[in-house]
C-alpha cells in the first residue's frame, strides 16, 4: 500500500514537472524584446523627434550597416537601443521591399511589402525604393499605424539606400508621427 502512494506522489510530481516544461519551453524571445522597445518607444516619446534628428539617426544606422552588415540588426532593438528614439525607431527592407528589421513588428521580417498600399492607396515602400533610387535619400509621406495602435496615423518617414558590408543594398527608414501638414509636404518637397 505505501509502494503504491508513492508511486502515485513520483508520478503526479512527474506529471507537474513535465507540464510546466511544456507551457514554458514556448515562449518566443522576440516577444519580449518587442515588448522592451514598445516601452522604450513610449519613454522616450517625451523628446519630440526633429527632421534633422532622423536624419542622423538614419545616417548613423547606415554607418553601422556599412561596417557590421546584417549582424547589426539586434543594436536596433530593445530597451537600450540608441537607435529607439524621440518616440521612433529605424527599420531595414531591401530593394524588393522585403523587411529585413523591423524592431516593433517583427512578423513583417522577411515579408515583402512592395504590394502594400496604405488607407489612401499609395504603394509606400515602392515609392520609398524608387526615391532612394533616383536619388539616394529623400521623405515620404504615407498612412501606418503608430507602435501599440492598429489605426493608421499620418507619417513622413526619411529614407536612405544604404550598400551593407555583405554588399547587399538595403533602405534604412525612420520616421515622425503628428507633424504638422505644411511641415509634411515641405520635407516631401524637399525644402
Amino acid at each position: 500500500m505505501k509502494f503504491e502512494k508513492l508511486l502515485t506522489i513520483l508520478l503526479s510530481l512527474a506529471f507537474i514537472g513535465i507540464s510546466t516544461n511544456v507551457f514554458a519551453e514556448d515562449v518566443d524571445p522576440r516577444v519580449a524584446l518587442t515588448q522592451q522597445t514598445v516601452e522604450a518607444l513610449k519613454a522616450s516619446a517625451k523628446t519630440k523627434p526633429t527632421a534633422e534628428m532622423i536624419i542622423a539617426k538614419v545616417n548613423e544606422a547606415c554607418k553601422l550597416l556599412e561596417a557590421e552588415g546584417p549582424a547589426a540588426y539586434p543594436k536596433f532593438k530593445g530597451k537600450d537601443s540608441k537607435f529607439i528614439f524621440a518616440g521612433t525607431y529605424i527599420w531595414v527592407h531591401d530593394l524588393k521591399a522585403v523587411i529585413q528589421m523591423h524592431p516593433v513588428k517583427y512578423k513583417l521580417e522577411g515579408k515583402s511589402l512592395l504590394g502594400l498600399k496604405d488607407k489612401q492607396g499609395k504603394l509606400l515602400f515602392l515609392e520609398m525604393n524608387k526615391l532612394v533610387q533616383k536619388q539616394g535619400s529623400g521623405w515620404v509621406s504615407y498612412l501606418w499605424p503608430k507602435p501599440g495602435e492598429k489605426k493608421p496615423s499620418r507619417k513622413v518617414s526619411y529614407v536612405k539606400l544604404c550598400k551593407m558590408s555583405n554588399g547587399k543594398e538595403v533602405v534604412v527608414g525612420c520616421g515622425i508621427y503628428d507633424m504638422p501638414n505644411d511641415e509634411i509636404e515641405a520635407l516631401v518637397a524637399g525644402k
